[in-house]
């Protein structure tokens, strides 16, 4: 398709801006490959032997950031909250304790609103961290450890508007945090007790919170007739039907696949014996919706069976998991 004028212009912007920063990222990449490695093995660790909380600061576009900082790193395990530079001087200071990590981000590392906060700190030695572009600065040079980002151009074609260097104060955000995580070896299982809402919460739940239990489950003998089985198969809606022995151990399962492939004149009646699929694929009640979900992809199948010492508790249908949210 022909691009028009304007339309084509934008794009030109656009590919301009992402490069720019994409430029700043790797700035920072080579960065942390190089000088900037020991400060920033310096500030995760001064963060994870702080027995309080991190807490995030900073005003204006590095406000925005710092916050977005905070959230992540809370939400990965890390107890962090933001404090407006600004709001610190009328009663915010009070939040901050002797036991916490200050966070600060300036890009200039000169704004005076941030000079009451830096006084505090300095005070009542509570560590600092400083995330700027100059580390000889005001905020700079009163930090335990200073964070310096390359000096990057802005995407912004006048060189004024925050946008590659906010994008690499969330990249080095990013970074403490998922060092920290992977540090402490924080679980899938830790996540999900901060996201029980949303996709996230949904994918973070366990097979047992949305397997079909009890009388929704289509169950037979061994040496049930296939017509029983059928009737069991339309009933329960699950395109299939568990095969158990007389101890309730799992035996088989048949599918809708199966009849197509043993369909024949007398398989009404024919045992389920000669029909189902010996040893199914199963699932314990314990194993995260994630990875059900990934083995159902990956055996191309719409049903799994959830056992426990080998008996079939629960089945699981790919349905169920679209109508919460999970695929």
């Amino acid at each position: 398709m022909k691009l028009s004028a304007p339309t084509s212009s934008a794009v030109e912007s656009a590919i301009r801006t992402l490069e720019a920063e994409g430029d700043g990222i790797s700035a920072l990449t080579t960065a942390l490959k190089g000088p900037l490695a020991t400060a920033f093995a310096g500030a995760v660790h001064l963060i994870r032997q702080a027995k309080g909380r991190v807490i995030v600061t900073g005003l204006g576009k590095s406000g925005h950031m710092g916050r977005k900082i905070a959230a992540t790193l809370a939400s990965t395990g890390t107890p962090a909250f933001f404090v407006h530079a600004a709001e610190a001087s009328h009663g915010d200071l009070g939040m901050i304790t002797a036991d916490d990590v200050v966070l600060a981000l300036s890009w200039s590392g000169e704004q005076p609103e941030m000079k009451n906060l830096v006084n505090y700190s300095v005070r009542f030695a509570i560590p600092m961290i400083a995330v700027t572009s100059n580390a000889e600065s005001s905020l700079g040079q009163a930090a335990d450890i200073v964070l310096e980002l390359p000096k990057a151009r802005e995407a912004c074609p006048h060189n004024l508007a925050p946008t590659t260097s906010t994008l690499m104060q969330a990249a080095i955000g990013d970074a403490i945090a998922i060092a920290l995580l992977e540090g402490r070896g924080f679980t899938a299982l830790e996540f999900a007790s901060f996201h029980p809402g949303g996709k996230l919460g949904a994918m973070l739940k366990f097979v047992r919170d949305y397997m079909r239990t009890g009388a929704e489950m289509p169950l037979k003998a061994i040496g049930t007739k296939m017509s029983d089985a059928i009737v069991e198969m339309s009933e329960k809606g699950l395109g299939c039907v568990c095969i158990v022995h007389g101890n309730g151990d799992i035996a088989g399962i048949i599918t809708d696949g199966d009849l197509r492939r043993h369909m024949r004149p007398d398989l009404l009646t024919a045992p389920v014996d000669e029909i189902m699929t010996r040893r199914p694929k199963t699932v314990p009640p314990s194993m995260l919706a994630t990875e059900m979900l990934e083995t159902l992809n990956t055996l191309k199948i719409t049903t799994l069976i959830v056992t426990e010492a080998n008996k079939p508790v629960g089945i699981v249908h790919l349905h169920d998991l679209l109508r919460a949210g999970v695929a």
